[in-house]
């Protein structure tokens, strides 16, 4: 019997905050919202972005002065919208108006005088240059005299010719919550997202583990494109040409895998199954699957999936603008110019189906955790949903690596079947929807558009709504899937699909047959959407789409599976976890909650293990670790063997 896959905590960083208990979904919704949620999710944002304060049982504002909550709430409100989601590029990573580079230059010698220059004597090269003639200057200095010519590098800088981003909540910085020690930024929104997810569980890690022996734990995640800033891979490859040096951190902190390796090392202490599957921006629904798959097959019984992508450098903004991937201000004023603008709206960067000109970069780190079914009831967790299936297809032989092909038709119609085959025809007919890649790129809008038109057609349904939230956030290239997951959750939570808010009008090549683009937020209940299919589209032919249950389409398959005395076992276990849950978030509200960050702490070696030939005991975990096996192959095997 199948482990079915079930949602019990999630949580993040992206463009619209903290992603647990449902806010980073709310900053989407916040106008249509209940007072008491919009309240809170606004202190959840004012407090990120160091505007609100909780001391001594008094609110405080950014210079600590005592406030009446609700009241300055409101009144910054604009604020905080204005430092969240797609925006004009801030200062606080790099100085999108003073990018330094280099041009080549030769300096030639003229007719009757050589190149003639002073140096520091430890500054000479360490091999002097063929030509050179050196001669003592005085204070440590040398002339140098070059009689052809000299190639030198001169300083320059230029202005960024995209300026616009999906970057986290103005103000928060990531580093400052923890020791940070010079890690990457991807790993420092690792810490706080892995942190953050695991709190929202409700369920103490050390609960977890009096279930759950060690070996049954697996934590998949990672980056597409790994640590690309000056602390990471970025550092490493710039130091020398920058006259500095190479770091003992820059290349080991730089690998893909390495916010799996530091939620092991540093946040849980984790000694299962491990590592990352790295597919651009289809990378999170590739662990996902991993991820499903171990549950499904009962080797593992709970698992942390997860990704974090920091792609806001000048390189990696280079590189995509010269691909022409992303929208720069000249493609955006062009957009708008029936407008009369003077100014780029960078607020509507990216316009998904609509009339665009690319995608915007985003930075994002989410983290879900799944388990079986059967220890959710255990356990008394959170059901926030559970993962149907997710199918990978590649593109087959390619013209141009980054041009989409035929693989997403198959991962959607696979993705499709298998969401019938759980709420039947009308199910998937009338209450389903599709969370789409939607990157903002006029490619995407006819292709993406022509496969969920063409399977649309197929599968008999007439008005299938269609949203996408890369309008929001910008495209998180490893993180976009999990974007999708964390806010469709959102979505069963408050009944309410967030709109494609910077698309006005969908573009004349867009596939509209049977489809409906959600250019508005559209209410359909609580209980109104049984599935969403999550859509992703990566560089290279990474093609993935992800089966997503609702909540009550979930627990009614639980209460088919264990009965009705099991189910009330656990909604009676599941009334403290809720309060748990709660608790962590209004001490994440103000200020008080701890980012899990344990350096140095209970490390273990061989005197912490006991061995046995059947099982090992770890010192710090209840359960032992089975070592007794059953072999895959025993139908090959000799039965008589010793």
């Amino acid at each position: 019997m199948a482990g079915l896959p079930v949602i019990i905590g999630f949580g993040g960083i992206n463009p619209a905050g903290r992603s647990s208990l449902h806010h980073g979904y709310r900053r989407l919704v916040l106008d249509q919202l209940a007072t008491e949620d919009a309240m809170q999710t606004r202190a959840s944002l004012a407090g990120l972005m160091g505007l609100l304060q909780h001391k001594n049982g008094k609110w405080l504002d950014a210079d600590g002065n005592p406030i009446e909550l609700h009241s300055y709430l409101q009144r910054i409100d604009p604020v905080l919208k204005a430092g969240t989601l797609i925006r004009k590029l801030e200062k606080n990573l790099f100085d999108p108006d003073q990018l330094l580079f280099h041009k080549r230059a030769t300096l030639h010698a003229d007719s009757e005088q050589p190149v003639t220059f002073l140096i520091k004597r430890q500054q000479l090269p360490d091999q002097i240059p063929l030509g050179w003639l050196l001669s003592d200057a005085g204070n440590g200095q040398v002339r140098v005299e070059v009689p052809i010519s000299l190639n030198v590098l001169t300083e320059n800088f230029r202005r960024s010719p995209v300026n616009s981003a999906g970057q986290l909540p103005s103000g928060f910085d990531p580093k400052d919550l923890y020791q940070s020690r010079n890690h990457p930024r991807g790993l420092q929104m690792t810490v706080f997202g892995a942190s953050d997810a695991i709190q929202s569980m409700g369920i103490e890690w050390q609960t977890v583990l009096q279930h759950v022996p060690a070996d049954q734990i697996s934590v998949y995640a990672g980056s597409s494109m790994s640590q690309l800033d000056y602390e990471g891979n970025g550092g490493l490859l710039q130091a020398r040409l920058l006259g500095k040096k190479v770091s003992s951190k820059q290349l080991a902190l730089g690998f893909a895998e390495m916010p799996a390796d530091f939620i092991n090392a540093y946040v849980l202490g984790n000694l299962g199954t491990t590592g990352t599957n790295a597919a651009a921006c289809a990378t999170f629904l590739y662990n996902l699957r991993q991820g499903m798959r171990d549950i499904r097959s009962g080797s593992h019984r709970l698992v942390i999936v997860g990704t974090s992508e920091a792609p806001l450098t000048p390189e990696v903004m280079d590189g995509y603008t010269t691909m022409g991937a992303l929208v720069d201000d000249a493609a955006l004023l062009a957009l708008d110019k029936h407008k009369g603008l003077s100014e780029p709206d960078h607020r509507r960067a990216c316009r998904p189906f609509g009339d665009n000109a690319g995608f915007t970069l985003g930075e994002s780190a989410q983290f879900v955790i799944l388990c079986d079914d059967t220890l959710a009831l255990e356990m008394g967790a959170n059901i926030h949903g559970a993962i149907n299936d997710v199918f990978v297809n590649a593109d087959g032989y390619k013209k141009s690596i980054s041009s989409p092909g035929v693989g997403n038709y198959i991962t959607m119609a696979k993705a499709m079947a298998a969401t019938q085959q759980v709420i039947g025809d009308k199910g998937l007919q009338q209450r389903s929807y599709v969370q789409a890649h939607g990157t903002g790129t006029p490619q995407n809008r006819t292709t993406e558009s022509h496969i969920f038109s063409t399977l649309a057609k197929t599968w008999g349904i007439e008005n299938w709504p269609v949203t996408a939230l890369k309008t929001y956030f910008g495209h998180s290239l490893a993180s976009a899937s999990a974007d999708q997951l964390v806010n469709s959750l959102g979505v069963w939570r408050y009944g309410i699909i967030p709109g494609i808010a910077g698309t006005e009008s969908i573009a004349a090549d867009v596939h509209q047959d049977k489809l409906d683009f959600l250019l508005q937020h559209k209410e359909v209940g609580r209980d109104g959407i049984d599935a969403v299919l999550l859509n992703a589209k990566g560089f290279g032919g990474n093609n993935a789409t992800a089966s997503v249950l609702a909540p009550h389409v979930t627990l009614e398959m639980l209460t088919r599976r264990h009965g009705a005395a099991a189910m009330k076992t656990w909604q009676d276990r599941n009334q403290h976890v809720q309060e748990r849950a709660t608790s962590y978030d209004e001490a994440a509200r103000r200020g008080d909650a701890e980012i899990i960050y344990r350096f140095d702490h209970n490390v273990l070696d061989a005197t912490g293990l006991t061995i046995s030939r059947d099982r090992m005991q770890v010192k710090g975990h209840p359960n032992p670790i089975s070592l007794q096996t059953e072999s895959t192959y025993n139908d090959m095997l000799d039965s008589g063997r010793d």
